[in-house]
Formats: C-alpha cells, sequence, structure tokens
C-alpha cells in the first residue's frame, strides 16, 4: 500500500499501521482516512501530505 510524508515535518503514514491513536485502524488506505483527520506530530491536515516509496 502507498505510504504517505508529512511535508511539514517528515512523519510518515503506513497504511499497513494505520493511526490507532488518531481512530485510523492498521490496513486503511490513505484515501479512506477522513478529510478531518491531522497529523499526529504536527496537526496539519491530509492537504499537506505527499505519496512517497
Amino acid at each position: 500500500m502507498q505510504k504517505y510524508e508529512c511535508s511539514p515535518c517528515g512523519y510518515v503514514y503506513n497504511p499497513e499501521e494505520g493511526d490507532p491513536e488518531g481512530g485510523i485502524a492498521p490496513g486503511t488506505p490513505f484515501e479512506d482516512i477522513p478529510d478531518d483527520w491531522v497529523c499526529p506530530v504536527c496537526g496539519v491536515g491530509k492537504d499537506e501530505f505527499y505519496p512517497i516509496q
């Protein structure tokens, strides 16, 4: 699954791990995360993330 990195802080969202503390279950693709989810490190929105290899 595609990973996404936060532009401002470098946090990497790994869909295999999800963001359990943020209410995102493991196995959740980035596209399926609710639009109001924010980076758990710096608090920016999904629009600040970009796909990485």
